[in-house]
């Protein structure tokens, strides 16, 4: 049964962000929306949700549908609200009174802690934040759920959580998610639209599967684009040989015959249309300049503790090497962070560091955080580019619109970027900085599938060195040749992250 029926949709803005998009919402879909950044995923779930108007074609939804919408932010109102009264405010007034039980189901199903459900919203952190957008939402009892990013700033054991959580919920009850989280869309969808200006594709499978699907497609039409170009080329060539003749001899025979091969040559030119190329939000290149060192860095024994001394764990002897791509894993609060912040101090400043960790003398550190705390708000991307290297004005403007930074934002604050636009940027600012040796805190946060898929290529056909850290059980799977784990206070090297990946998942089931 169609609950939400979608006819010859269309949205421009500017530019159009979809055109003729058609497609039902029914009883037990799983629908992921996959784009790349600012292509019109969100104002597709608008759109659903009602709260915005399409360009052209038109939305029925059935009678008395109710349409629970979870945006990304959380509005600036709630954050002095508590966790449980920000939910128990998205309930009528006489339900408030009647069903504040609700309240309790919800947030116990998501497994909110006695301790946080007191705390105000602007104390929680992004992931809790996020998990509290969802039950201010659900609690409301809706037919239909709309995600808009629901995984974004959620640790790996909140992403399995979230996972099982909606993979639990009544089957009737269908989901649409938009989201740049390949495993997280593997995991609770059973459907996948791609959504393009032109030609969207909507296929009955989840994301990897319907990507093997798309590609074939867009293969195909590549291959019949070609042959067309191929065949108009011959015509003409032809067409070209009989017109001299024609001219030579004075036949109107051969002048028609011209004429008309021309026109089948035109004809197939005006038919074939040149096979999908995703419009990039901005390309993602690193550099890599090389050491001839084979050790980059030791660690010998080093003790990671907290802020105020309290021992996390030890490390044990360890090297990081020339081509090593390190991914360190560990659950939330088991010092990960910190003992990238210690490798980082070690190769800035080595002689305030300790013996137990040493860096060798020639890294060039390329360093990215996850708050992207290195783009300061009150700078413009192009202050944070022509302030750093000395390149050039025309150069720099040149290099922040390859990295998708138009002229139209390079000199407005960065703190107007969407998360899409800070990470590109400082992808920027990691290239030109010529490192020879990368940490990475999270770098795949706010990049959409196209930027993981470039940051992957670009890592592995460079051979980087690095140590890096990630939520993104794709990226890690696809970049990682080798897996460090922080467990019971020390820092063992494992085969692969896949038990790492099923311990977390266990403990949410």
């Amino acid at each position: 049964m169609a609950l939400i029926n979608v006819r010859n949709l269309g949205v421009t803005l500017g530019a159009p962000l979809f055109t003729k998009l058609s497609f039902v919402v029914g009883a037990g879909d799983r629908l992921g929306i996959v784009a790349a950044n600012g292509r019109g995923k969100s104002t597709l779930l608008r759109c659903l949700a009602g709260t915005l108007d399409s360009t052209t074609g038109d939305i029925t939804r059935t009678r008395g549908l109710r349409i629970g919408y979870v945006e990304q932010a959380i509005p600036d109102a709630l954050l002095s609200t508590t966790f449980y009264d920000m939910v128990l405010q998205a309930l009528s007034a006489e339900q408030q009174e009647t069903e504040s039980w609700r309240v309790d189901v919800v947030l116990a199903s998501l497994d909110v802690p006695d301790v946080l459900r007191e705390r105000t919203v602007g104390q929680l952190s992004g992931g809790w934040q996020r998990l509290a957008l969802i039950a201010r939402v659900w609690v409301t009892d809706p037919d239909v759920l709309l995600l808009d990013e629901p995984t974004n700033h959620l640790d790996l054991a909140k992403i399995a959580q979230l996972e099982d959580w909606l993979n639990n919920l009544p089957r009737d009850v269908p989901v649409v998610i938009c989201s740049h989280d390949r495993a997280f869309l593997d995991a609770t969808t059973n459907r996948t639209l791609f959504l393009r200006p032109e030609n969207s594709h909507a296929f009955a499978l989840p994301y990897t599967r319907a990507r093997v699907a798309l590609d074939e497609i867009d293969a195909a039409e590549a291959r019949r684009y070609e042959r067309d170009m191929k065949v108009a080329q011959q015509l003409r060539q032809q067409a070209a040989k009989l017109n001299n003749i024609g001219i030579n001899s004075g036949s109107d025979l051969l002048v028609v015959k011209t004429k008309q091969l021309k026109q089948r040559a035109e004809k197939l030119e005006d038919a074939a249309r040149p096979a999908h190329q995703e419009r990039s939000a901005g390309a993602i290149r690193l550099a890599n300049s090389g050491t001839h060192a084979k050790v980059l860095v030791t660690l010998d024994d080093a003790s990671v503790e907290t802020p105020d001394g309290t021992p996390l764990f030890k490390t044990g002897r360890k090297w990081i090497c020339q081509g090593d791509r390190i991914v360190l894993l560990g659950a939330n609060g088991t010092g990960k962070s910190r003992l990238v912040g210690m490798i980082r101090h070690a190769i800035t400043d080595p002689l305030a560091s300790p013996d137990t960790v040493k860096a060798t003398p020639s890294l060039v550190l390329g360093y990215g955080d996850q708050a992207l705390a290195d783009l300061p708000d009150r700078d413009t991307p192009f202050d944070t580019i022509s302030r750093r290297f000395d390149i050039g004005d025309q150069r720099t403007r040149t290099l922040l619109a390859g990295a998708g930074l138009g002229i139209d934002i390079q000199n407005k604050p960065n703190s107007v970027l969407s998360g899409g636009q800070k990470a590109r940027l400082g992808m920027l600012v990691l290239r030109l900085a010529n490192p020879n040796f990368f940490l990475l805190d999270e770098p795949t946060n706010h990049l959409d599938i196209d930027g993981q898929e470039a940051l992957e290529s670009e890592l592995m056909a460079h051979e980087a060195s690095c140590l890096l850290v990630s939520h993104d059980r794709s990226f890690v799977r696809a970049v990682g040749n080798r897996f460090w784990l922080i467990e019971k206070r020390r820092l063992v090297e494992v085969e692969s992250p896949e038990a790492f990946f099923a311990s977390v998942s266990g403990t949410q089931s």
